[in-house]
This record gives structure tokens, C-alpha cells and sequence, in this order.
């Protein structure tokens, strides 16, 4: 297994924003006036585009109110005083190690392009990365595009590519671009889930990437 390009899903595998995002969901859902959706049922979705997510999450919502809904999550995740979200521990020093280690790093996400853009800022570690792409730059997630996308502007073959994620949508984008996928655990969906993909492996901790790479 002798990858080139690794390309990382953000939210769930990078980046410990989970409960933040359900915590804004349902604080829009309660502002909107509709049935807060379960802590599962939200989990359910992360990863998908919000458009996407939203179609699973409320389906007999009105296009009023998913506009009210949508920019009421906007504003939650952008001004809320909840709790803001973190690296997973040791994620950045696992991208510094494999940047050194001359791998190119890429991200892949059903995130927005100002979402993504303003957590790299803030973080600080966009550096790392030699491309991104976003869920309103392509089709939503398990959509092949966004990886070849990123395939197609790194000018690699798609057989040195690995794609990490923590949702059945990041290892079915993988499947679908002919991609080797590696699953983490720890992320939106339980490793039960993730193994009925044809994954590499999987891992409980991001710290275990860079031997699990070489091993």
C-alpha cells in the first residue's frame, strides 16, 4: 500500500465537531418551530451536503422554512457561544509527520467552501493541505466527483490515493472514485457500519494513521 495522496474528510475525522453541529441543528429546528431531530438521526447525516442532509433530516419541511432552518444554522455555527469545536487530539501532528514524510494531503467534505476556509483559518493549518474540495463545488458525498476532482488537479493515479473518513459517505465516495478507503471509528458512524465497506482497515485513534501507513 503505497500511497501518494491522502485525502481526509473533515468533520468527524479531523476535525471533533460533531456535538457542535447537532447542538446547532436542533437549536435551529427549535427556532424554527419544528420537531428537534434525535442526536442519532443528526448523526445520521453528517457528511452529506446540507441541502442533502437536510432532505434526509426533515423531509416535510416547507422551502420557507428550510430557509429559515438553514439560516438559522448559519448563524448558530458561525456566532454560537456553544461550545466551539477542537482537532481531534494529535491531529495536527499527525499532518505535520506525514507532510514531512512527503505525502500530499488533500480534504474532501460535505462541508461548505466558507465553512472549510474559515476552520483552516482558524486553526491555522490549511497549510497542509495541496487541494481541497467542498459539497457546493461538487456533487454531495457519495458522488465520485470530489475526488476525482482532486485526482484530476494533483495528477495522480487514482491507486495511490487513500480516502479517510468516518461516515458510509466518505467510504462509498472512495468506492465510487475506485479508491482504497480507510474507515476511522471514532467519528459519526459505528465501526459496524463502516465495515460493511470495502475498506483497507480501520482505526480508533487518528494517532494511528502514520504507522498503520507504513505497516
Amino acid at each position: 500500500m503505497s500511497y501518494k495522496v491522502i485525502v481526509f474528510d473533515w468533520d468527524g475525522t479531523l476535525y471533533d465537531s460533531g456535538a457542535y453541529i447537532v447542538a446547532c441543528l436542533q437549536a435551529a429546528s427549535k427556532e424554527v418551530g419544528i420537531t428537534v431531530p434525535s442526536v442519532a438521526a443528526i448523526r445520521n447525516v453528517i457528511g452529506l451536503s446540507f441541502d442533502e442532509a437536510l432532505k434526509k433530516l426533515l423531509p416535510n419541511v416547507s422551502s420557507e422554512q428550510a430557509k429559515v432552518f438553514e439560516k438559522a444554522y448559519r448563524f448558530c455555527i458561525s456566532g454560537s457561544d456553544i461550545r466551539k469545536p477542537v482537532l481531534f487530539e494529535g491531529a495536527e501532528g499527525v499532518l505535520q509527520k506525514l507532510t514531512t514524510e512527503g505525502y500530499w494531503l488533500a480534504v474532501a467534505t460535505g462541508k461548505s467552501r466558507r465553512g472549510l476556509d474559515n476552520d483552516l483559518a482558524t486553526l491555522g493549518i490549511g497549510k497542509y493541505f495541496m487541494t481541497t474540495r467542498c459539497a457546493d463545488e461538487a456533487f454531495s458525498k457519495p458522488h465520485p466527483k470530489m475526488l476525482l476532482d482532486i485526482i484530476d488537479e494533483l495528477g495522480v493515479d487514482a491507486s495511490k490515493v487513500l480516502m479517510i473518513g468516518d461516515t458510509e459517505y466518505d467510504l462509498g465516495l472512495a468506492e465510487n472514485a475506485h479508491v482504497d478507503a480507510l474507515a476511522v471509528d471514532y467519528g459519526m458512524h459505528e465501526r459496524e457500519r463502516l465495515l460493511k465497506y470495502k475498506v483497507k482497515g480501520c482505526i480508533s485513534d487518528i494517532r494511528e494513521l502514520p504507522e498503520w501507513l507504513v505497516g
